[in-house]
């Protein structure tokens, strides 16, 4: 099986390229072989390896950039999914669209359901929330397709928040950390498996077109940021704990608004892929303790 890969320096896509089962063979391109902002050089690139899988971690997701750089952001988060489901009609791959929790405006208390109504707040929401739409309406077969949900994702590489936290948690007194916005954190090495799995089962049955997956439980930013000082701490990677002072959204305003309330219900899809999610704070620990493997090299 040939698969090709975008983003795959990406947080998602590194883990996926860690996991690759032996008999995958994956090919990850980087920007000067595909320029996700180029319409027909995602279609170039899919003529040419004619690959049975595509999967599409790469994306814009400088959220609050996003609300002034809204043409490249469309560009990348909507109109290259849309070409990917147009050339796959000629070569027969399958699409896996990875996409987020940001496309539902946060206003209900309960979790989204994935046929649920999209309000995206956004333009990062709302240029994902068009590229789901862009797939549904141009794959001729959308059983060819499967749209992957996600949210906070947190990793030991890159830019993330919780990499963040350890640092500012090492140098500061204390850290402000906003307490109305709930979620989901997602460990980018549970949800390439998820991937994985999601491939391995499309062999042989069907998968609903959209898909949730997270880690189990639920944290505010606030609650992020006190177990990174407290795992970080248990851990070696920093000397002190900062003080967290909770804090409201309005009191750290940002370009981009973010929904207050964005739990995906992830309970048919870890039914159908028969798999568990494990509570973020168990993932948090893996993501930690990994990354101190890794500085210590």
């Amino acid at each position: 099986m040939k698969i090709l890969l975008t983003g795959s320096t990406g947080q998602l896509g590194r883990e996926i390229l860690k996991s690759t089962p032996k008999e995958i063979e994956i090919i990850n391109p980087g920007r000067d072989e595909l320029d996700l902002s180029d319409y027909e050089s995602c279609k170039k690139i899919v003529l040419k390896i004619r690959p049975d899988w595509i999967i599409n971690c790469g994306a814009y997701t400088a959220v609050d950039a996003a609300e002034k750089d809204i043409q490249i952001c469309k560009k990348i988060n909507s109109f290259a999914p849309q070409a990917f489901s147009e050339v796959i009609n000629k070569t027969k791959s399958k699409l896996l669209q990875i996409s987020t929790d940001f496309v539902f405006n946060g206003e209900q208390n309960f979790p989204y359901q994935e046929n649920q109504e999209k309000h995206p707040l956004s333009e990062y929401g709302k240029s994902k929330a068009l590229g789901e739409e862009l797939i549904e309406k141009n794959i001729k077969n959308i059983e060819d397709a499967n749209i992957l949900r996600t949210s906070w994702v947190i990793s030991p590489r890159g830019k993330n928040f919780i990499l963040t936290m350890l640092k500012l948690h090492s140098e500061k007194e204390s850290i402000s950390v906003v307490y109305d916005q709930i979620g989901s954190p997602t460990s980018a090495k549970e949800l390439s498996k998820v991937c994985w799995q999601i491939i391995k089962f499309r062999k042989t049955k069907k998968l609903p077109f959209i898909l949730h997956w997270s880690d189990a439980g639920v944290a505010s930013w606030y609650d992020l940021a006190i177990a990174v000082g407290e795992i970080g701490l248990e851990l070696g990677l920093i000397e002190k704990k900062a003080f967290v002072n909770p804090i409201k959204t309005k009191d750290y305003p940002l370009p981009a608004r973010r929904p207050k309330y964005s739990i995906l219900d992830t309970q048919k899809t870890s039914q159908l892929l028969e798999m568990s999610p494990s509570h973020w704070r168990f993932n948090l620990y893996d993501i930690l303790n990994e990354y101190k493997k890794i500085t210590k090299k």
